[in-house]
């Protein structure tokens, strides 16, 4: 599958994919033509896990300078999404955190959301449940944003940020596994709140973090903020303005960058963002450099957040009371049939949400993460597909890369956060 192709299901880029795959074909021509007559050198960038996933590049190469680039996805073979059809509800939410390994809880927390749509729950999920997923999406975002600012580091030199970003990122994989009893494939978030609650020592585990890590943050800002080799690299690189970021579907801090005030916890706030005050952060050139400031400036705000809903924590369950959705609590097997019979029947054949069709997203760590899913009725669903953020950044690295040099667009890639597992289906 080409990069460009469009999805199913998402407008954004569905409604270009005639145009595009024109542009598309004339593009191979025109790339054919001019290295046939060596004019211009074709090179293959991947794929391998250089390229932040099995990612092919095809550049055209005048001397060191990108002509064009085409990329090419669709080497990992996952089928997540036939492969949720075959599943239970319940049991996709397994699946869901395959496809970004580096934020699966932002993942989760989307999936589980868009079920509670279908459902028509969202508004009986308990209130505790709610701000204990913000704290946790947030120390997801936190989490995934430090492995993109160390692997950026480790690319362009700063081998000291990657090391260090890993270390802090360890802090908060702790406390996943403190809730959950896994550090990453957590599958906490569940369809009307949480599998269980948090631990006595949850919250002062995250107050603890939430001590230490500012003076973590603003090191980084000294050693890259003003670094002149780290603007050298970043600055002016990969631009691309608001307009264009619209037209291609960008989200998240890469339309951010370009100056596009555009957040969906602002937007259309789920779960208790619209009871938390934050910023969002914007840039101006929509360069690399900006998408670095936006996402260094995100880690404050999402510390902002962190500490608001802990504060307003409040007391309560933390699951759904509706035993045709929610498991029975396990004392309750001992005793009683009917527990025991619902047990059963959710573990085995699911709830079944009533047809109809619906979409809800989130905003991930890379931008708009989107479910829509199609019920027949049954306990799996009909249809479903995800709208993943790295797919729309994907499809603009030819527009961002146009006359970059090869390290310009090893620089850009990094800068856009690209994770293939959210392209591949």
């Amino acid at each position: 599958m080409l990069a460009n192709e469009a999805q199913p299901g998402n407008e954004r880029v569905g409604s270009l994919a005639p145009v595009r795959d024109e542009q598309l074909e004339k593009v191979k021509h025109l790339i054919s033509s001019r290295a046939l007559t060596g004019e211009t050198v074709l090179l293959n960038m991947g794929p391998q896990y250089g390229t932040h996933g099995a990612l092919h590049l095809l550049l055209e190469l005048d001397a060191e300078k990108i002509v064009s680039c085409v990329p090419y996805v669709g080497y990992l073979h996952a089928g997540i999404e036939k492969s949720c059809e075959g599943q239970t509800y319940t049991k996709i939410i397994p699946t869901m955190e395959r496809i970004d390994g580096l934020s699966p809880l932002s993942n989760n927390l989307g999936y589980v959301m868009a079920v509670e749509k279908l459902l028509g729950i969202p508004e009986k999920v308990p209130t505790r449940a709610q701000y204990i997923r913000v704290i946790l999406a947030e120390l997801s975002r936190i989490a995934s944003h430090l492995i993109w600012l160390g692997t950026w580091g480790l690319e362009i030199g700063a081998v000291r940020t990657f090391r260090k970003a890993l270390g802090e990122r360890e802090h908060i994989l702790d406390i996943f596994e403190m809730c959950a009893g896994q550090r990453i494939m957590t599958s906490y978030f569940r369809v009307g709140g949480l599998w269980r609650d948090v631990p006595e020592d949850f919250e002062p585990a995250v107050r603890q973090f939430l001590g230490f890590i500012p003076d973590r943050i603003r090191e980084y800002e000294r050693l890259l903020k003003d670094n002149p080799t780290w603007k050298e690299r970043s600055v002016g690189i990969g631009v691309i303005d608001g307009e264009q970021a619209i037209a291609w579907g960008l989200g998240g801090p890469c339309l951010r960058a370009s100056g596009v005030d555009w957040d969906l916890r602002k937007v259309e706030p789920y779960c208790c963002y619209e009871h938390l005050t934050f910023d969002v952060p914007l840039g101006t050139n929509g360069d690399a450099y900006d998408r670095y400031l936006c996402r260094s400036l995100e880690l404050w705000q999402s510390l902002r957040i962190i500490q608001q809903a802990l504060d307003r924590l409040p007391g309560g369950p933390v699951m759904i009371d509706d035993r045709k959705i929610a498991p029975p609590p396990k004392e309750e097997l001992a005793y009683s049939m009917e527990a025991l019979i619902h047990h059963f029947k959710l573990w085995t054949a699911g709830f079944c949400p009533p047809k109809g069709e619906i979409y809800h997203a989130i905003e991930s760590p890379r931008g708009e993460f989107g479910v829509y899913i199609n019920s027949d009725g049954s306990g799996k669903p009909r249809r479903i597909h995800f709208r993943t953020p790295t797919f729309a950044s994907l499809q603009a690295l030819p527009v961002m890369t146009q006359g970059l040099t090869l390290a310009g667009l090893v620089s850009t890639v990094n800068s856009i956060d690209l994770l293939i597992g959210e392209v591949d289906r």
